[in-house]
C-alpha cells in the first residue's frame, strides 16, 4: 500500500514574531529568577588577606554575629540561651570544643569579645574566627622574560 507524501520543503520567509515572543519570555524569566528571596541573614566575613588562618581539629560549633545579635543553628538566639546552648555542647562533647565565630565586618570588637566571655564561662577555650579566603594571586605573565 502506498501512502501519499504530503511533506513539502519551507522555502518562505521564518516569521520573527513567535522567536521574539520566545526570547522576551526568556529574559522575564532571568529577571524574576534574580530577585528570588533567599531566607536568611548576610555575614560579611572580613578579609584575612595574606595571613593564612589554620583549621580547627576537633568537633566544632558556629555561632553567626551581626551587629545587633547572634545565631545558632542557624536561628536567632539571645545571650542568655546562647550561653545555656554553649555550656550544654561543652559538657556533651568528650573532646574540647573549638567555637567558629562567623562576624560580620561591622561588628564591633566590644561585641565579639561578648562572645568570647560567653564562650569562656560554658569551658570553650579553642576559638577560630572565619574569614573570607584570599583571592588568588594574578597569573605571571608569561610573555615578560
Amino acid at each position: 500500500m502506498k501512502l501519499p507524501r504530503n511533506a513539502r520543503i519551507f522555502r518562505g520567509q521564518l516569521d520573527a514574531a513567535p522567536f521574539a515572543s520566545v526570547f522576551f519570555l526568556l529574559i522575564i524569566f532571568v529577571i524574576l529568577g534574580t530577585m528570588l528571596y533567599a531566607p536568611g541573614i548576610q555575614v560579611k566575613l572580613p578579609s584575612a588577606g595574606d595571613l593564612t588562618l589554620a583549621g580547627a581539629e576537633g568537633p566544632t560549633i558556629s555561632v553567626a554575629v551581626t551587629t545587633n545579635a547572634f545565631y545558632f543553628d542557624n536561628q536567632l538566639i539571645s545571650e542568655a540561651d546562647l550561653s545555656a546552648r554553649l555550656s550544654a555542647a561543652a559538657k556533651k562533647s568528650a573532646e574540647p570544643l573549638t567555637l567558629v565565630v562567623l562576624a560580620d565586618k561591622d561588628v564591633t570588637e566590644q561585641r565579639s569579645l561578648r562572645l568570647v566571655v560567653l564562650a569562656e564561662k560554658a569551658g570553650i577555650r579553642n576559638l577560630h574566627l572565619a574569614t573570607m579566603p584570599r583571592a588568588f594571586d594574578a597569573l605571571p605573565d608569561k610573555s615578560q622574560p
